[in-house]
């Protein structure tokens, strides 16, 4: 039996993420299926790490991933439109999957889109306010508290990084690629070993 929810601890501001969840969801079409849908639960690495995101390492690792892995994801991409702060939209894709896990997932999507594959700042609140009446999710005011509580779940977990995705609280970090660094570059693939045995799980 298909199991219902899958989660995953993520930034919005990572391509990584974005090439893992849209490879899940690409397999859940080809298999014609609606579940499981993804719960993508905030990481945000700018607290993980302590420190804003640099928009240079940003565009090199979408440039990477776009060349090695996915030619056909960031075309709308734009350095410029990195923010320094990820935070407001994890607090919209949080109180988005308030409402239910399909809404959060179009959100957490949504988001995530407007990012790398249309070059806009998630930062604009126009832009956050847009998505959610798109999506019909109302502004609660618990979105800061949804991020920290997402965070100190994920520490108790032992979160790596993002993505890293999670069935029966077994932890499958950024499980699609490979990534090593060679000669002072990163060397990214896709690990189809590893998908692959994430994939039968998810989809078992």
């Amino acid at each position: 039996m298909t199991r219902a929810v899958v989660e995953v601890f993520a930034d919005i501001v990572c391509p990584f993420a974005h090439v893992g969840l849209r490879r899940v969801l690409r397999r859940r079409t080809e298999l014609g299926r609606v579940l499981p849908v993804l719960r993508v639960r905030a990481w945000p690495l700018e607290l993980v790490n302590g420190e804003p995101f640099d928009p240079d390492v940003v565009a090199r690792h979408v440039e990477e991933l776009r060349e090695q892995v996915e030619p056909g994801l960031f075309r709308g991409f734009d350095r410029a439109a990195v923010p320094s702060s990820s935070l407001p939209a994890l607090q919209l894709v949080a109180e988005a999957y308030s409402a239910g896990d399909e809404v959060g997932e179009q959100v957490s999507l949504a988001v995530r889109d407007a990012l790398f594959e249309q070059g806009r700042d998630i930062a604009d609140p126009g832009l956050l306010a847009a998505i959610a009446a798109d999506h019909g999710v109302p502004s609660l005011g618990t979105g800061a508290e949804l991020v920290l509580a997402d965070l100190e779940e994920g520490r108790e977990r032992g979160v790596q990084g993002s993505p890293e995705f999670f069935l029966d609280r077994r932890g499958y970090f950024c499980p699609a690629l490979r990534i090593e660094r060679v000669d002072g570059k990163l060397e990214i693939t896709p690990d189809r070993g590893a998908f692959d045995a994430f994939l039968s799980d998810c989809f078992t």
